[in-house]
Order: structure tokens, then sequence, then C-alpha cells
């Protein structure tokens, strides 16, 4: 039977239940483990009978087991509600962030409850398949060497007179063949076939059945990283595009137990702080200003070969002039009541103001509640008069009635001027 947990970054879970009725079997935890090795441990920390999150939220499935990682900005004691909230919260910024097609996912699939990130996404994947099917898979001219009547492409002589001593009206050939045995097709198979070992959900195991049986006969291979730097991109392969994405996440994502077969792993995990940086940047270019100019990740030469790299630059243009302001995204839960940056982040954006000549930069950090904000000065690095400040400021991801903040853009831009 299918297992759901939900937890927010930086809780743990271990081989004992806690308060919520949470916990993890004992090979769920070791293959967790070996997961972290392999990945250097950069989506969790090992602790004694347990693992404790980092900053990566999605989702892992393993096995019958599916751990559900969501993102938070307080520090309050969580209710069932606040699991409700930011899955809905992380849903909305991986539209945003366009890691969700929006044409292939209803609104009512993704308002959905018991869904979990992991069925939106193959649910995505079998919604493309379905269309290619649809519309006519490729085919491909391949090479292939075998026994025909007639005889067609260049004669094996070798193999010809191997196989056919006897059977003279036959000739063994190398010649093309046009069809739909090509590796973009056989990509396509692979990640149909891995979805079917992986999902619990009795709809899409029906709808993978039905497509797999209306898929050609094609052979089905080991499909490896470099298979899809061979799947060229061309005018006939464009609608290949999404499915070749979902395929690539989840092929690649995979991992099955060769020992068992009972705890076969699939990882879906996105890095907070580069989340809710493209979210930001997203949200900039929505309020749509006609006097703001948004630019992501600029770098300049710093120092030898090292450069440095703001996450938004933001032009204003007045008068004829134009003023530029510097934005850094920390995802980070600071204590609203006294929020104090690192010495390291104000250090970073005393540079960032040198370097893009802006006079006012902010640290953007999200928050879920209303707090006081200043710029703050530098005491160097300017003339007499002009101004090099920093300030820390607060984005609210949800609005009054707790869904996500597509007002968010227009608030920062008002944070700067």
């Amino acid at each position: 039977m299918a297992r759901v947990i939900k937890v927010f970054e930086f809780e743990k879970l271990t081989l004992h239940k806690d308060s919520r009725g949470r916990y993890l079997q004992q090979r769920e935890l070791e293959k967790l483990y070996e997961f972290n090795d392999t990945n250097n441990n950069n989506y969790f920390t090992g602790i004694r009978d347990g693992v404790r999150f980092k900053n990566y939220v999605g989702v892992i499935q393993l096995g019958g087991l599916t751990i559900e990682i969501l993102p938070k900005t307080d520090d309050t004691i969580s209710d069932d509600s606040d699991f409700e909230t930011w899955h809905g919260a992380l849903l909305n910024m991986l539209k945003v962030c366009k890691h969700i097609n929006v044409n292939s996912v209803s609104e009512a699939n993704l308002k959905r409850k018991h869904n979990s990130l992991l069925d939106l996404y193959f649910e995505m994947y079998l919604e493309e398949v379905q269309h290619l099917l649809r519309v006519g898979l490729i085919k491909q001219y391949r090479r292939d060497s075998s026994n025909v009547l007639a005889l067609k492409g260049r004669l094996d002589f070798n193999k010809n007179i191997q196989h056919n001593l006897i059977h003279q009206e036959r000739f063994y050939t190398e010649h093309q063949v046009y069809d739909f045995e090509n590796i973009i097709n056989q990509i396509i198979l692979k990640g149909l076939t891995i979805l079917s070992d992986l999902t619990y959900n009795s709809d899409l195991k029906d709808k993978i059945a039905r497509l797999k049986l209306s898929f050609p006969e094609i052979k089905e291979i080991p499909i490896q990283k470099y298979h899809f730097d061979k799947a060229k991109n061309n005018r006939k392969t464009v609608a290949y595009n999404r499915a070749l994405q979902i395929a690539k996440m989840i092929i690649l994502n995979y991992s099955p137990d060769i020992r068992s077969g009972q705890e076969n792993m699939l990882t879906l995990l996105f890095d907070m702080n580069k989340l809710w940086e493209e979210y930001i940047y997203r949200m900039l270019i929505r309020a749509k200003r006609d006097d703001i100019q948004v630019s992501f990740q600029n770098k300049q030469k710093f120092w030898e070969g090292r450069t440095i790299r703001p996450d938004l630059v933001i032009t204003k243009k007045q008068d004829g002039e134009s003023d530029t302001y510097v934005i850094d995204t920390k995802w980070k839960v600071l204590d609203v009541k006294n929020p104090k940056p690192s010495d390291d982040d104000l250090k970073q954006m005393y540079a960032y103001n040198l370097y893009w000549n802006a006079n006012k930069s902010m640290l953007l950090y999200p928050s879920s509640r209303k707090v006081e904000e200043r710029f703050g000065n530098y005491w160097k690095g300017r003339e007499i008069n002009e101004l090099n400040q920093c300030k820390i400021g607060f984005a609210d991801i949800l609005d009054e009635n707790l869904q996500l903040n597509f007002a968010v853009g227009n608030q920062i831009l008002s944070k700067l001027f």
C-alpha cells in the first residue's frame, strides 16, 4: 500500500514515529542514505536513525513511499492546513517558472489535494506522448544487416556464405531501413516503462498500458545520459521537445533496485535558492513597467579569472537618465523581530554596488509576516553626498487568502524606489 509523507524543508524523518505519525522503515532509510552518498550529501543530512532535509524541495518516491518536501517561510508550528497551503504555493511557483506546463496540467489537477508533484509530471508526460501518437511518431533512416529475399543495399559476402549456403534464394545485406526504430522513440518508450513500474495511481497505470499498446514495435534499450545528446533537435523533432525534457527528468533520476526490485526510486528535487531567484525574476517581469528593465544573472570580472554575479539588476529610466539597483535573493528565514543579515552578505552587496554603480541594493528574503524595512548606509566607497546603501527586504509569498502572491513584483519595486 502506498504511503505519503509531507515534510517541510529542514525537518527530519527517522525510524521512530514523530508527533504526526511520520516515520521511515529501515530499508527506506538505507536507500535514502545510499542515494545521498552518491549525490555528495546534497539533498539531506544523515542523522542518527534518520535524515534531516536541506533546502531542496520536491518529491522522492521510494517503492510505495512518497515523501513530499515543501518550502516554508516561518518557524511556526505547522498544522495540516499549512501543508496544503505550501503544497499549492510550490506548484504555482513551478508553474510561474515553467517547470510545469500549464497547457498540459489543468487547473483542476493542480488543485487536487491528493495529487503528488510526481503524479502531475507523470500526467504531463502521458499527455505529451498521447499527442505524439495522435499526430504520428517520426520515422528515420537507419542501417540494418539482415537476411532478405531481394538483393538491396550492399551484400555482406562472408555472412551471406555463412547463412545462405543452402538457402541461395536469400541475401545477407547491409541496407537502409526507414521505420520507427530510432533513439527518440526509444527514449519515449523507456519513459513509459519506468512510469509503469513507479506509479501506484490506477488511472495512470491504465493510461500507460493503453499508450504502450498503441506504440509501434520497437526495441527497448537501456537509456543513458549520452542517448539524449544523440537525440538531435530539428524541424521534425520539435514536437518531441517537451516529452523529451520530462523523459530526461524521469529516466536520469530513476534508481532501480537491482537486488529486490521493491525499492525503486525516483527523485524530483529543486534547490529553493535557485527557484526563489527565478520566481522573483519572473514576478518582476510580470510587473510590466515601461520605465523598468530587469536583467537576470549578470556578471563582471572580479579578481583574476573569477567573476561576481548578482541575481537581479534593475535599471530605472527617468528624465533621460537611469538609475541602477541590485537585488540578491536569499532563501533564508531571518528573525523578523531582529532581522540581521550576515557580514558576508553585506560585503557581497557592497561589491555589487561598486561594480554596477548602484546607489541602492537589497537583500531580498521570503516572509509571510509584515516587517519594517529601511536602507542602511555603507560608510566608504562613494564620494561625499553620494548614496551607498543596502536594505533587507521581505517579499510576501502568500496573499491574504494564503495563495501565492502574484502582486509581489510591484511590491518589490516599491521597496527600492
